[in-house]
């Protein structure tokens, strides 16, 4: 192994640098160090979203990543415990790298309860700033996510060598099944509802429905709005099998984001979906639950060369004929062409016409890419919890005795 070595001062600055981000080509990106210390090899994105980095950097489908923040000025809200959206926030579940272009702030609204800086460091992200991420942004969306490990040492001595070798030897997220990482260990309930101005989340009361959800790495605020349909929630680890689930007796299936590469996850997901699917109970998947259920219905799904992140998508729904602002997070997507008789494209990018949305025709089995659950500004997207949870009365109706 290469004998450790102090960081080059960069001649912009005059103190060495106490963070690098080093690509799998080599390339050695230096700025100032926060959060936790040490390495991590990732994939490097972006994200254009304004506001939200607390829920982004707690969203478990941001596992095995770094992203790169292009508003340039994060934290000044500083970090709340009720902006996280994992189910448990003791395993750390979600991104293990950020990067901001300027310091962070002192910071400065009603909510905060503490500094970004310190948070980062109780949850084991490291972090840098004083870069220039529209630079690394044009990289990314020149040349595609990159490997990349990015390392924070308080004192400026780094193994450059050393570093650049786990970039390189980082095998990426294809073929990665990270929802297995990410997963909730045993069943539970939810009964969180939405939060409301000034009283913040409520307690769920009587409830007409039974949802089972499938947990890939769910965000907390996709539970919330079901319970706030009146859906009694049971939430199951990924590898649950369709007899596991059926015997929870669901009036609706649900199929969580998630991490990682669907074709992986999709080898234990996918044989208990085609199982589920035969049942005719009301199904609805959101990011990786959308990239599963069209796996299982005989479709494929590709790497992207970027991907998708941020919180201004337009999405066109074919269905109703509106365009959606919408909030993303995905690294692979459904492959269009790849899609069988029967099974109808609802919802398409307008960014690049990539797929976004998919349902079984003439069943109440339907999905999208994105986050509807999100608020990026507008509630465009709610609307997909109510057409499941009028999935699932139709059914109920219909199945009630006469």
């Amino acid at each position: 192994m290469a004998d450790k070595t102090e960081a080059a001062t960069s001649p912009w600055t005059e103190t060495k640098p106490t963070a690098l981000l080093v690509l799998a080509d080599g390339t050695v990106i230096e700025g100032k160090g926060l959060g936790a210390t040490g390495s991590v090899a990732a994939e490097v994105c972006f994200n254009t979203a304004l506001t939200g980095y607390q829920e982004i950097l707690t969203d478990p489908s941001y596992a095995g990543q770094i992203v790169t923040f292009t508003f340039p000025h994060i934290g000044n809200i500083g970090t709340n415990a009720e902006d996280a959206e994992d189910l448990n926030p003791a395993a750390r579940a979600g991104a293990v790298g950020a990067i901001f272009k300027a310091d962070v702030t002192a910071p400065s609204n009603w909510r905060s309860a503490g500094h970004l800086t310190e948070w980062l460091k109780k949850r084991g992200i490291i972090a840098m700033t004083g870069i220039d991420t529209r630079a690394l942004t044009a990289l990314i969306r020149d040349k595609g996510a990159p490997n990349a490990v990015i390392a924070h040492s308080p004192d400026g001595i780094f193994d450059v060598e050393a570093l650049k070798e786990k970039a390189r030897a980082w095998h990426g997220l294809v073929d990665l099944d990270l929802a297995k990482d990410v997963t909730s260990g045993q069943s539970s309930a939810w009964d969180e509802t939405p939060w409301v101005w000034n009283e913040g989340f409520g307690n769920q009361g009587e409830t007409w429905m039974h949802v089972v959800a499938v947990d890939f790495g769910v965000k907390r605020n996709i539970l919330r709005l079901l319970a706030g349909l009146g859906a009694k929630v049971t939430v199951v680890p990924a590898k649950s099998s369709a007899d596991d689930i059926l015997a929870l007796k669901p009036d609706g299936i649900f199929l969580s984001n998630g991490p990682g590469d669907p074709a992986a996850t999709g080898e234990y997901a996918v044989p208990a979906l085609k199982t589920l699917l035969e049942t005719g109970i009301p199904i609805f998947g959101i990011c990786l639950g959308h990239q599963i259920l069209a796996l299982a219905l005989g479709g494929q799904t590709v790497k992207m060369h970027q991907g998708h992140h941020g919180a201004n998508h337009p999405v066109k729904d074919h269905t109703t004929g509106k365009v959606e602002i919408v909030s993303m997070n995905h690294g692979f997507a459904v492959d269009r062409n790849s899609l069988p008789q029967g099974v109808e494209e609802t919802h398409v990018s307008l960014f690049d016409g990539s797929n976004c949305g998919i349902a079984l025709a003439g069943k109440p089995v339907f999905s999208v890419q994105y986050h509807p659950e999100a608020s990026p500004g507008p509630q465009d997207s709610h609307y997909l919890f109510r057409r499941f949870a009028d999935a699932i009365r139709a059914r109920k109706d219909e199945m009630a005795p006469a």
